[in-house]
């Protein structure tokens, strides 16, 4: 008996942990090529018989915070822990500054980029990290890290400056205007430059604190709630923006939907990083960018030149030779993580 039960055991953990792959994969995928399908459709198709457009990004970073603030309370209340902050308000405060910024620089963006064009530039964000880890953390990185993050450059830069013909004229299929590469690469440089500070800023002001990650995500998105709500008030946006979803119910859907989507991203993408790791994750998340790549590509028309797919080989390419690189080092180091957003929960957030 002692030897069938010795026999039939073993097999069950890579079942258990190939569903478990499964079960991870299936729900960054879902999630996040989800949230970018909704928030290139939000950004740049029109709504309803006026073909209207939504023009509000700071109402979305609202509804995002709101949400995740809300689901992170919710964790932090059923699993009975602590709802005091751990650390001072204005950490999470000058954290949330940051990350609003980030948030609405990419949405902004893509009134003037095609969505493959932001995602590919968003892959250069290992550059940012590093130069502000150099400023802010003095932290020192390999010369193989230099060389990936100049082919990435190379790769978005050719991907950026050589776009198909038919993506040059004045309107895209759904009327809004087509590419404005000075306006759409000046709003990226922006997300790069805030996503980079985020991520290194965070790690220097919480260093220190014993913080759970649901405390954490909790008070950051909620000081980002106050702070887009008042931004909203400041600029008159927070009444047309409520107006234009009630006038347009595909549009309250279309919000709602994102807003779950990108909250329930935030679950799978730390059960990855816990049970699989970094490097696994990276590796997902590299995959998903190249498949919301092609997905837009498909739903919304948008023509590949030959340079582009040049491009996009460069930039996929060292990413994933990064990934597999770093799978021969058995313990990562703390800027590889920030690199790939395994140290810093709240830079994760869409």
């Amino acid at each position: 008996m002692a030897e069938t039960t010795s026999l039939h055991g073993p097999p069950r953990e890579p079942s258990s942990k190939l569903w478990k792959g499964v079960f991870a994969v299936t729900g960054i995928m879902t999630t996040l090529v989800t949230y970018g399908v909704l928030q290139e459709k939000i950004m740049r198709v029109p709504y309803g018989e006026d073909h209207a457009f939504f023009k509000y990004s700071l109402f979305l970073v609202f509804c995002n915070r709101i949400t995740t603030s809300a689901v992170s309370a919710g964790a932090l209340i059923s699993s009975k822990k602590d709802l005091n902050p751990v650390a001072p308000i204005y950490k999470y405060g000058l954290v949330s500054v940051t990350n609003i910024l980030t948030t609405t620089c990419q949405y902004e963006a893509l009134k003037y980029v095609s969505f493959p064009v932001q995602t590919l530039a968003k892959c250069a964000k290992m550059i940012p990290v590093m130069i502000w880890g150099t400023i802010i953390m003095q932290k020192k990185y390999k010369g193989r890290d230099y060389l990936l993050a100049f082919l990435v450059t190379v790769g978005c830069s050719i991907f950026i400056l050589y776009p198909a013909g038919s993506d040059l004229g004045p309107n895209d299929a759904f009327g809004r205007a087509r590419e404005n590469t000075i306006w759409g690469v000046s709003l990226m440089i922006g997300y790069l430059g805030f996503d980079g500070f985020t991520s290194t800023f965070q790690d220097k002001l919480f260093k220190g604190y014993d913080m759970e990650i649901h405390n954490q995500i909790f008070y950051t998105t909620f000081c980002s709630c106050v702070l887009s709500l008042t931004g909203l008030i400041l600029q008159a946006q927070l009444v047309p923006a409520i107006q234009f979803v009630a006038s347009h119910n595909d549009c309250f859907f279309d919000i709602a939907l994102l807003s779950t989507v990108a909250t329930a991203s935030q679950f799978f993408i730390s059960y990855t990083i816990r049970t699989f790791g970094a490097l696994t994750f990276a590796t997902i998340m590299t995959t998903r960018q190249l498949v919301s790549i092609m997905l837009s590509c498909v739903w919304f028309h948008h023509p590949l030149s030959l340079e582009q797919c040049i491009g996009a080989v460069i930039v996929f390419g060292s990413l994933y030779a990064k990934t597999f690189m770093r799978n021969a080092t058995p313990k990562l180091s703390p800027s590889d993580k920030e690199q790939n957003g395994a140290s810093s929960p709240v830079k994760g957030i869409p």
